[in-house]
């Protein structure tokens, strides 16, 4: 069954879903942010089916999260690149990582960790502040519909 397209709708995360709300999708962008660019290396990594894996990246690089390019190494192969788009989404795919490590591992399971590259420690827990400096939370905000 074919789902409807959000591509239109007046919310924003309505929209971002249309682009990459099933659960791969997430998985594949994470990936490239860990630097994975070869199909053969998200296939490996996720464990994805190759029809499945290839429609995804196909979508990424339509929406312009992702992009191709000719293999560093010379040979035939394309890489799949993070855009700009794509790489404006690391706030996202952070959130969705911290809001997992909160509420679905048990205390002391253990589960990969966001390191600071400089520091090599865990990085802080994402902050959403106001534009005078307040950290705000669900009663601090109100979503404007267009008239």
């Amino acid at each position: 069954m074919k789902r409807a397209s959000l591509e239109t709708d007046q919310c924003p995360i309505a929209r971002a879903l249309d682009a990459i709300g099933d659960w791969w999708s997430p998985l594949i962008i994470r990936d490239a942010f860990d630097g994975l660019r070869r199909f053969s290396e998200f296939e490996q990594n996720l464990g994805i089916s190759k029809n499945i894996l290839a429609m995804r990246l196909r979508k990424l690089v339509d929406d312009g999260i992702l992009e191709t390019t000719p293999a560093g190494d010379g040979s035939r192969h394309q890489e799949y690149v993070l855009t700009s788009k794509g790489t404006a989404s690391f706030h996202v795919i952070v959130a969705l990582r911290q809001w997992g490590e909160s509420y679905f591992y048990k205390k002391g399971e253990v589960h990969s960790v966001l390191l600071d590259r400089k520091t090599k420690k865990p990085v802080r827990k994402l902050e959403l502040r106001s534009k005078d400096g307040r950290l705000l939370d669900p009663a601090d905000t109100v979503r404007q519909m267009p008239d």
